[in-house]
């Protein structure tokens, strides 16, 4: 990717903004079908609060309706959809105490624009700015073996993986440390993510 493609973010903002991070809000991100959601949904069942992913939930809800936000049809809206979803799901959760588990965060939008060669619109970044969540985010590898496609998830394993490095450029840009995932089952994923958050 050439450095003009590349995400800017300036040193001066994340300081600026390092005040607004939420150590009880950790988010799973990654490419699709890398395992988060299965993951996500085990640490619920050990009695963990979660925000569910954005992009599953849209896509159902626009072909509900006859709707045209959708990644097959109008990616600027879904995605600006998807935005409104994350920051409703960040503030609900800031003011809630205990831990909180997301499925992708305010930055994911900001790889999928990426991803999509779509601006990023100002107002995405100031969200970026000010709706921090812990600076650990863990991060799902590409996993061939468990890749799957279905009516809502119909990116390609490529595609995938071109999110996955996506999304680690876009946290890391924003200033959060990326934590990968083991590829192994979802009882020893949940054993390393707790030994992080503990």
């Amino acid at each position: 990717m050439s450095a003009d493609r590349r995400l800017r973010y300036p040193l001066a903002n994340l300081e600026r903004n390092i005040e607004h991070m939420t150590d009880h809000l950790h988010v799973i991100t990654g490419g699709p079908g890398s395992g988060k959601t299965s993951l996500i949904q085990a640490l619920a069942a050990e009695g963990f609060r979660h925000m569910p992913e954005a992009g599953r939930a849209i896509i159902q809800d626009q072909v509900d309706i006859g709707g045209e936000a959708l990644p097959w049809a109008d990616r600027a809206a879904f995605a600006a959809l998807m935005l409104n979803w994350e920051m409703r799901s960040h503030r609900e959760a800031a003011a809630s105490p205990g831990t909180v588990l997301f499925d992708r965060g305010i930055p994911d939008v900001i790889g999928y624009l990426r991803l999509c060669g779509l601006p990023v619109p100002a107002p995405a970044m100031r969200a970026a700015e000010l709706r921090r969540y812990a600076p650990k985010v863990f991060v799902a590898p590409p996993w061939p073996a468990i890749f799957r496609q279905d009516e809502e998830r119909k990116q390609t394993l490529a595609e995938a993986e071109a999110t996955f490095h996506g999304m680690v450029e876009t946290y890391s840009a924003l200033g959060y440390a990326l934590v990968t995932l083991p590829l192994s089952s979802i009882a020893e994923r949940v054993k390393f993510v707790l030994g992080h958050i503990a």
